[in-house]
């Protein structure tokens, strides 16, 4: 991780909003030979008696699954918009490196794997909450057919991550003068998706900042 104290967001609750709102997370761990896996999954955060979980579910007995079960250390990555920044919209010297910028959080841990209760009641939640608690939605869990839930759930286990250790990057140009970080926030602005949205959020931080 980019460490630097001027790219932290020192606010735990904006940190955990920006969890919530990209929980599309890569779940990373290594077996116990070292090897390295990685899958893309959807998790639920709790807060629970000041803690701070993640749940969610992997494919059972994957190398992923297997992997957590020989070294339950995990590292959970939450990425949201990123965008390239130019040193020519610098108000010094553009004759330097050109950057990126992105938000990120790191959450770290130790995987446990659940019940058949347990993950009957996390996908009851997922499917709930991605379909906007809609019960009468065909997708949600209570509403599939009963030989298909049975089906699914064979081939699947849920997990649950206690966070040990939080750690983010807010990386929006403030290590730059007031000049500088308007040029970039009226660059951004101009342009589409990630690069829109980096924009109004440096435009939303500036007060802070100057």
């Amino acid at each position: 991780m980019y460490n630097r104290s001027y790219f932290k967001e020192q606010d735990s609750e904006r940190v955990i909003e920006f969890m919530r709102n990209h929980p599309f997370i890569i779940l990373a761990g290594a077996d116990k030979e070292g090897r390295i896996e990685a899958t893309q999954v959807p998790v639920m955060i709790e807060e629970k008696e000041g803690r701070v979980y993640l749940t969610g579910h992997l494919e059972k007995k994957s190398g992923h699954h297997k992997a957590f079960e020989e070294n339950p250390g995990a590292i959970a990555l939450f990425t949201g918009p990123h965008s390239y920044v130019s040193a020519t919209w610098y108000s010094g010297n553009p004759h330097q490196a050109s950057t990126w910028n992105y938000i990120t959080v790191h959450a770290r841990g130790v995987i446990k794997f659940l019940n058949d209760d347990r993950l009957t009641e996390h996908l009851k939640q997922l499917s709930l909450y991605y379909e906007k608690d809609d019960p009468g939605s065909s997708t949600v869990y209570d509403n599939l057919p009963a030989e298909y839930v049975e089906r699914l759930k064979k081939a699947i286990i849920a997990f649950e991550i206690e966070i040990t250790e939080l750690e983010n990057v807010f990386k929006l140009s403030q290590n730059r003068d007031e000049k500088s970080y308007d040029n970039i926030v009226a660059e951004l602005k101009k342009q589409d998706a990630d690069a829109k949205v980096i924009g109004e959020m440096m435009e939303e931080r500036k007060e802070k900042l100057f």
